[in-house]
């Protein structure tokens, strides 16, 4: 019970982080291309508060699969760029901030001091920003997948011919069920992990 407390903790920020600049990100790129409703709704902000949603991030923390709650954005808005080109902005916004993290915590592994730290405090930091290294990557993976209603669909959305978007829509409302079927289904050990351990090993070779 003890050493499932500690890793709970040491944990825990890492999980706060990735959710939180995560969803800041998409509320910061649509606000600065002229959409107000983030800041309308409280999500231009670092606290981790706004942007949790309670069983998703349950969810994350106990199955490693969970939500945030979405920001809401409205294209209609958008008087900088196009309203597809600021769709895929707002859209990559979030992996994005996600993988920047994620390299950042790279830099401090290899680079920070632990060694002059207490051990008591050299190793959970370490482990929370390993963890920290982990977990963004994967979240910035994940989302990029073309499921709705991740970040990937949007992006797909966005250069799909009419008919073939107009199709791949069709798929929207049973795009949970899919998330759930691929959560629990080998594609996360085949391909994705794979692929989170690549982005990992090369952040931490260039840095």
């Amino acid at each position: 019970m003890q050493e499932w407390l500690l890793e709970f903790l040491v944990t825990l920020p890492a999980v706060l982080w990735a959710i939180t600049i995560h969803e800041f990100a998409h509320g910061i790129v649509a606000y600065k291309l002229g959409d107000p409703t983030p800041k309308i709704t409280g999500r231009l902000t670092l606290n981790p508060f706004a942007h949790i949603d309670f069983i998703g991030f349950l969810a994350l923390l106990i199955v490693h699969f969970g939500w945030a709650k979405p920001v809401l954005v409205n294209p209609q808005n958008f008087r900088k760029l196009s309203r597809k080109t600021g769709e895929v902005l707002v859209a990559f916004a979030g992996p994005f901030a996600n993988f920047l993290s994620a390299f950042v915590s790279a830099l401090i592994l290899k680079h920070f001091p632990f060694g002059t730290l207490p051990p008591n405090v050299s190793e959970p930091l370490y482990y929370m920003v390993g963890y920290s290294l982990l977990i963004n990557v994967a979240f910035g993976v994940f989302n990029l997948l073309p499921v709705p209603p991740l970040d990937g669909s949007k992006i797909l959305e966005a250069f799909l011919p009419p008919k073939l978007y107009y199709s791949y829509k069709k798929i929207e409302p049973y795009g949970f069920i899919i998330l759930i079927i691929i959560v629990i289904s080998p594609v996360l050990n085949w391909i994705l992990l794979p692929l989170v351990n690549a982005i990992i090993n090369a952040m931490r070779a260039i840095t």
